[in-house]
């Protein structure tokens, strides 16, 4: 009975540890360098952004000022999965190379959406800190294809000062 009951625990931990392996996501991008999870009822303005089968985002280059939150809608024209990502241009690189070697990586973190064709989603996101914001497909294939774009954050004339990510070039 013992070693049945030790046999169940040890299967329920592998067949848990293999669906972590094989694409579950959540967490580990420097959300405090792009900003914070907004608030629907703060929102000051919704921005559509258009994605589709030409490796482009159609809308690619905003500028929203420090503080402000904004609705993304992301809109998938394209007969492939797409998906809009908000990162530092690191993190989306590093999360690119996850998503190679995990092409079914499904994501729960606020600073992205995957859309499937035809339909939309959303991200609500409140930029936090002045400077530069990149945002990518990370779909195998899709940001080496130049699937990207730039959020530039305008802040006021005292937290602008010093930060240095004004100047990063995309």
């Amino acid at each position: 009975m013992k070693s049945r009951s030790l046999l169940i625990a040890a299967s329920g931990l592998f067949l848990s540890l293999t669906a972590l392996a094989s694409g579950n996501h959540a967490g580990g991008h420097d959300d405090a360098a792009i900003g914070k999870p907004g608030v629907a009822a703060k929102v000051t303005r919704t921005v559509v952004v258009d994605m589709k089968d030409d490796m482009r985002f159609h809308s690619s280059i905003f500028s929203v000022k420090q503080g402000e939150t904004i609705r993304f809608v992301a809109k998938n024209s394209g007969q492939v999965k797409h998906e809009m990502v908000l990162g530092t241009a690191k993190d989306l690189k590093d999360h690119y190379e996850l998503m190679k070697r995990n092409p079914e990586m499904e994501h729960a973190d606020a600073n992205m959406v995957t859309v499937a064709p035809g339909k939309s989603g959303e991200i609500i996101w409140q930029f936090t800190r002045a400077g530069k914001v990149d945002f990518a497909c990370l779909q195998p294939g899709h940001y080496d294809a130049g699937m990207k774009g730039l959020v530039t954050v305008a802040g006021d004339k005292t937290s602008a000062k010093g930060d240095g990510r004004a100047d990063r070039k995309h």
